[in-house]
C-alpha cells in the first residue's frame, strides 16, 4: 500500500498533519527527524516523502539529496516558512518534487501527495514491465556492465536475494559492496521492511554493545531509560555489517549466538527478544587469513557466509569503465542540477585506459570533478587527459580555467569572495567566466545579480 513518510521535528505539528492525511484517506508515517528515513526506504519504495525544510541534524535539503542518491525517482515534497521559499525554489532545480509552504491547507497538500504517488505508482510498474519484458532493469541500472562478471553478478543478486540466506559480499574499496547488499534488500520479500546499515569499524568500542544489542535504564552510568539496539531496529528487514572483519573479537562469540539462534538479550536484561532479521555482512579483506590470523572466528565465518558474492574490481572488467563512467557522469549532472552533457571521446578514452585502485568510488569522484568543471590533476583522482599535451596557450586556458572553477565552487558561487581572493575586478571574473563556459548554474541567484548591478 502507498504511504506518506511524514518527517517533522515539530510534534504537534507533525501530528495534526498526520491525522489530517489520514483522514483524507492517505497511509501515513510519522518520523521526528530524518535519521532512519533511508533505513525505510529503497527502490522499491512505494510512496513519498514530505519533510520539513528546517530540522536539527539532517535538514530537509540534505535529506533530498540522499534519498536521490538511492533513488532519483522517490518524490520529495518539502515543507517551507515563508523565509525558506528561495531555498525550497533552488531544491526544485535540484530534484525535490514540490515544496508546501506554511501554512497549508490539508487539501492542498494532500493533492500534491496524491500527483506524487500517481508519479511514483507509474515508475515502478514501468520497472516491474521492463524486467518481464527482459529490458534493462533496476538491477542493471544500479550494477551496469556487460562483462561476463556483472552478468553473473546480476543473476547471483537476484537468485540470492528471494531467499532469506545471510549473504556475505567481498569485494575491494571502492566497489560497490554496499549497492550490492542494498540490490539484495530491495529484490527480497523484505524490501518494505527497514534496511539497517552498521559500520563495524565506526562503532565505538565503550558502547558497541550497546549500540547493537541496546540496554535497559541502569544497564551503565547514564542509561537513564531504556533503547532499543540497531538489531531489534531492524526487525522485519536486513541488517548489513559493514566491513565485519573489524569487528572486536570478544564480541563475535555473542554475534554468533544472534546469528545461530535469532535472539538478542539487552545489556542489563536476562530475557531474550525474538530477532527476523537477514543478515548481510562485507568484508574488503580475506576472513579465511583472519581467521589463520586468529583475529577472526572460523565460526562465526563458516555460519555467516552461507552465500557469498564477489563483487569484481574495475581491473577485472575494465570493458565496462567507459560504460559505467557516462552513467555515472549522468547522475551526477542530476544531482548538482545541470543539463546532460557531451563527454569528449579522448576523455571517455582516457578513462578507459586508466587504474582506479579506488575503483567506482575513485571513478564517481572523477565523474563529479568532470560535471563541476574542475581540472583533474595527479593525487586528485588523476587526469583524465594529460594536462601536459597540447600548446602553451592551450595549457594556460586550461590552468587559469581551473584555479576559476575551483574558487567559484569553493566559495559555493558567491563571487564576491572569488574576485577579492584573486584580485581581479567583477567584471573581468565575468568576462573569464564567459571565455570558459563557466556554467552559471553553478552559481547562486545573489551573486548573478551582484555582478550583473
Amino acid at each position: 500500500m502507498q504511504r506518506v513518510m511524514l518527517v517533522d521535528d515539530e510534534e504537534e505539528l507533525r501530528r495534526s498533519t498526520a491525522q489530517a492525511l489520514e483522514l483524507a484517506g492517505l497511509s501515513v508515517q510519522t518520523l521526528s527527524s530524518a535519521d532512519h528515513v533511508l533505513e525505510l526506504i529503497g527502490y522499491s519504495f512505494d510512496g513519498v516523502v514530505v519533510s520539513d525544510i528546517r530540522m536539527p541534524g539532517i535538514d530537509g535539503m540534505t535529506l533530498m539529496h540522499r534519498i536521490r542518491e538511492l533513488d532519483a525517482e522517490i518524490p520529495v515534497i518539502l515543507v517551507t516558512g515563508h523565509g525558506d521559499v528561495q531555498l525550497a525554489v533552488k531544491a526544485m532545480r535540484e530534484g525535490a518534487y514540490d515544496f508546501i509552504e506554511k501554512p497549508f491547507t490539508t487539501p492542498h497538500l494532500a493533492g500534491v501527495i496524491r500527483r506524487a504517488m500517481d508519479r511514483r505508482g507509474l515508475v515502478l510498474e514501468n520497472r516491474r514491465l521492463r524486467a518481464v519484458a527482459g529490458k534493462r532493469d533496476d538491477l542493471e541500472a544500479r550494477l551496469p556492465g556487460r562483462t561476463q562478471v556483472m552478468v553473473d553478478l546480476r543473476y547471483q543478486i537476484r537468485a540470492i536475494g528471494a531467499t532469506d540466506a545471510d549473504t556475505l559480499v567481498i569485494g575491494e574499496t571502492g566497489v560497490g559492496k554496499e549497492v550490492v547488499a542494498r540490490a539484495l534488500h530491495d529484490v527480497s520479500p523484505r524490501a518494505n521492511k527497514p534496511f539497517i546499515a552498521i559500520n563495524c569499524a565506526a562503532l565505538p568500542e565503550n558502547l558497541i554493545e550497546s549500540e547493537l544489542f541496546g540496554h535497559e535504564a541502569g544497564a551503565f552510568p547514564g542509561a537513564l531509560r531504556p533503547r532499543y539496539g540497531k538489531f531489534e531496529h531492524g526487525r522485519g528487514g536486513t541488517i548489513l555489517l559493514d566491513e565485519i572483519g573489524s569487528m572486536p573479537f570478544d564480541l563475535q562469540a555473542k554475534f554468533l549466538r544472534v546469528l545461530q539462534e535469532r535472539v538478542i538479550t539487552r545489556l542489563g536484561s536476562n530475557e531474550t527478544v525474538g530477532l527476523d532479521v537477514r543478515f548481510i555482512a562485507t568484508s574488503k579483506v580475506d576472513l579465511e587469513e583472519e581467521v589463520a590470523a586468529g583475529r577472526f572466528r572460523a565460526d562465526l565465518l563458516y555460519r555467516l557466509n552461507v552465500a557469498t558474492l564477489r563483487v569484481p574490481s574495475l581491473a577485472q572488467r575494465r570493458p565496462d569503465i567507459p560504460l559505467l563512467f557516462l552513467q555515472l557522469v549522468r547522475e551526477a549532472c542530476a544531482r548538482y542540477g545541470r543539463d546532460d552533457i557531451d563527454v569528449p571521446q579522448e576523455v571517455v578514452s582516457s578513462v578507459g585506459q586508466k587504474d582506479w585502485p579506488g575503483n567506482a568510488r575513485e571513478l564517481r569522484n572523477a565523474a563529479d570533478r568532470l560535471v563541476l568543471g574542475l581540472d583533474m590533476r595527479p593525487g586528485d583522482g588523476g587526469a583524465l587527459v594529460k594536462p601536459e599535451s597540447g600548446r602553451l596557450a592551450d595549457r594556460v586556458a586550461a590552468f587559469e580555467r581551473n584555479i576559476l572553477a575551483s574558487a567559484i565552487a569553493a566559495h559555493g558561487g558567491a563571487l564576491k569572495p572569488v574576485y577579492e581572493q584573486l584580485g581581479i575586478s567583477r567584471k573581468t571574473l565575468y568576462e573569464k567566466m564567459q571565455k570558459y563556459g563557466l556554467d552559471r548554474k553553478l552559481l547562486s541567484p545573489e551573486s548573478l545579480s551582484e555582478l550583473e548591478d
